[in-house]
């Protein structure tokens, strides 16, 4: 086995080469810093179940982060049709079927309806730090990585519904309302 031994002039170099490299990463994590230390707008977690229209129930389960600001969201979780959906964008999931969603898309507001009655009074929900309004992708077994529905979705820590009896706090376009245990932060 050979031994390495240091000529004069090498302790100076390597020295250098620590110096350099030391301001190198330095001068990288003050670069990286900035981005890594801008926080989500807002990190929710709940399950609760929605219905109201004609038809449908569906339980629904998830969680994740956004911020409004740079569109950025991630957030996914489990669905399930409890009864059979016959209108509005997840039609034709049946009973049992269900496996997952997730979000493909933060959005500004929407328009909503709880029952889907004509006599029923339009409400706007306006994402915030303690309500999510999103573009989400519903799948079912056997549709594999193609989503089965595309649908919108609400989250709220308030009662998005106030005209309607109980706690109206999660939605989900052509299902209806329902509440949802959650939590945000």
């Amino acid at each position: 086995m050979r031994v390495a031994r240091l000529r004069k002039g090498d302790n100076e170099m390597a020295g250098k080469f620590l110096r350099y490299a030391g301001v190198a990463i330095v001068g990288g994590l003050l670069v990286v810093a900035p981005v890594s230390a801008t926080r989500p707008q807002a990190s929710f977690g709940f399950n609760g179940t929605v219905s109201g229209f004609p038809t449908g129930a569906v339980f629904l389960t998830g969680g994740g982060v956004y911020d409004l600001a740079s569109g950025f969201v991630h957030s996914a979780g489990g669905f399930r049709c409890l009864e059979d959906v016959q209108q509005g964008p997840l039609a034709g999931c049946l009973t049992g079927e269900g496996i997952r969603w997730d979000t493909g898309e933060v959005l500004e507001s929407t328009t909503f309806k709880c029952t889907g009655s004509a006599d029923e009074v339009a409400k706007t929900a306006t994402t915030s730090d303690t309500t999510a309004v999103f573009e989400s992708d519903f799948y079912r077994a056997g549709d594999g990585v193609d989503e089965s529905f595309t649908a919108q979705l609400i989250v709220s820590s308030t009662d998005i519904a106030p005209d309607i009896e109980g706690l109206q706090n999660l939605w989900i376009q052509g299902v209806g309302c329902g509440t949802a245990t959650l939590n945000f932060r």
